[in-house]
């Protein structure tokens, strides 16, 4: 598969799993809304605190971010590499160039984010800026820089908008049956069947829509790689520095659950989970098949 179909193939995989995604939520908001009476009014409600709750961190995000990781501005002459990477690869894809900041941490990892090309960050570990030769650095900003082309930042708020939305609606669920009963039971008629769907749906959505999110940020890795290779025009490049990563056995300690899935590889290195449940719960796709698929490009 070449470089251009590998990007058209997961801009298809991620688009069918927001539609599928945002089905989804549709329909849960409104099994819960007719269970206890509400009709469709309960999944609005729902949707309207969730976009509310997520403004902030649309805005104020990248700040929070760089505050949480102890991130730094990089200095021009201290970090030239990064800053003639960034700038040269930042004019190749027709995006300003974004702010760079350092995390002062030998662990290898690298992260972008910010709400669009405008007003994006790149920031790199001094791990990885010591380790990686200029072609490999070149992969993963090219990498990082991708992401903020493709708006993947502004596409999973929109992720984490319905993943709060989900959660929102099953606690409201589950609190309003608790303490109010549904308004066909407080008439005398009972919702026996579709209460029980309620209830299961209730305690299940919540971890679906953790797993649906966590495709979806897979499959931006995907794209992202597709594209650096498609940036740089050497695919090579950046299969080599995540060889580099994939070696790394350093915990990034600056990292979060709250932030492990913005940089380029797990920051926890698989030490949070363990065999099969590691896979379902994590992140990022497995190094292997990224470099496979980038020496397959």
């Amino acid at each position: 598969m070449n470089i251009q179909s590998q990007i058209a193939a997961n801009k298809t995989k991620t688009f069918v799993l927001m539609a599928g995604f945002t089905a989804f939520v549709v329909i849960v908001g409104y099994v819960f809304g007719v269970a206890l009476g509400y009709g469709t009014s309960f999944m609005w409600v729902a949707v309207l605190f969730s976009v509310v709750s997520s403004f902030a961190s649309y805005y104020w995000g990248d700040k929070l971010v760089l505050a949480m990781s102890g991130a730094k501005p990089a200095k021009r002459k201290q970090h030239f590499d990064f800053f003639t990477v960034a700038e040269n690869l930042a004019i190749a894809a027709g995006i300003p160039k974004p702010a760079l900041y350092v995390i002062d941490d030998t662990a290898m990892n690298a992260f972008a984010t910010g709400r669009d090309p405008q007003h994006a960050v790149v920031c790199a570990t001094t791990g990885i800026l010591s380790r990686l030769d200029r072609r490999e650095l070149e992969g993963v900003i090219a990498h990082e820089l991708s992401h903020i082309k493709n708006f993947d930042i502004r596409l999973m708020a929109v992720v984490a908008v319905l993943v709060g939305t989900v959660a929102f609606l099953a606690d409201m669920f589950l609190r309003n049956l608790w303490w109010g009963g549904s308004r066909d039971r407080d008439d005398g008629r009972s919702n026996g069947p579709l209460l029980l769907i309620g209830i299961v749906l209730a305690i299940i959505t919540p971890i679906l829509a953790m797993l649906i999110q966590l495709a979806i940020s897979r499959r931006r890795e995907y794209l992202a790689d597709a594209s650096a290779a498609n940036l740089t025009r050497y695919p090579e490049g950046l299969a080599l520095a995540l060889e580099k990563l994939g070696k790394d056995k350093e915990v990034l300690e600056a990292a979060t659950n709250a932030t492990a899935h913005l940089y380029i590889t797990n920051p926890f290195k698989g030490k949070q989970f363990a065999a099969w449940f590691s896979s379902m719960f994590n992140t990022h796709p497995p190094i292997e098949e990224r470099i496979k698929i980038l020496r397959l490009m």
